[in-house]
């Protein structure tokens, strides 16, 4: 047993310094590798499309987009026209007429990036020089309300065609009647942008799947 302990003794100072040494190796520090990333992985819109090749960089949120990046569109049901009658030597607006301009208002909040041209026209009645100032008159009462609705005024653009472009050729009251107008072109409008379909997704009326 003494002789055992002994041994034991001896050998100790070895065992100890190959446990150190053993320490010493597996502990030392190797610095990682330098990543060099070559493109731009970022995704700043968020719709999956990296920033190197995204083409639309603002994407709306949960837009289907294609390849590039890009959104898609689809035309909708939206009021987008307007079409108001007056009657003989009138810029007066009708009051049957404020639901149309209340809809466009409506239309314009929804799509700020749109803007409108509000075309006023005039009947042959009366002198030409009369019927083009008339029109522009009629527009612009026109403006005036959509600006009551809260639509900006650099927004509106006002043309007055007088009794150029008719809408109606005849000389009855009633062809007088559909030239006395103002209609509205909307620009920049493109359509409702088709959301991406997710699983809370549901199918539109009348599609069945099989």
């Amino acid at each position: 047993m003494k002789l055992r302990y002994l041994l034991f003794l001896v050998s100790l100072p070895v065992w100890s310094k190959n446990i150190a040494d053993q320490s010493q190796d597996e502990y030392n520090y190797i610095a990682p590798p330098t990543v060099v990333q070559t493109f731009d992985l970022a995704d700043s819109d968020h719709d999956g499309v990296i920033n190197a090749r995204d083409l639309c960089p603002k994407t709306p949120k949960n837009a289907n987009i294609d390849n590039d990046g890009c959104e898609t569109y689809h035309r909708s049901k939206t009021q987008r026209q307007l079409r108001i009658l007056f009657e003989n030597d009138s810029s007066n607006i009708n009051s049957i007429f404020h639901v149309q301009i209340k809809q466009m208002a409506r239309f314009l909040a929804n799509y700020p990036e749109t803007s409108i041209e509000l075309r006023g026209y005039a009947s042959f009645s009366g002198e030409t020089q009369y019927n083009q100032a008339l029109s522009k008159q009629r527009a612009n009462r026109v403006k005036a309300r959509l600006i009551k609705e809260g639509v900006s005024a650099d927004r509106i653009r006002i043309v007055g065609f007088g009794e150029s472009n008719p809408e109606a050729t005849g000389e009855d009251q009633v062809s007088d009647a559909k030239n006395r107008r103002v209609s509205a072109t909307v620009v920049g409008y493109k359509g409702d942008v088709e959301k991406r379909w997710t699983i809370f997704s549901t199918l539109p009326p009348n599609r069945h799947t099989y």
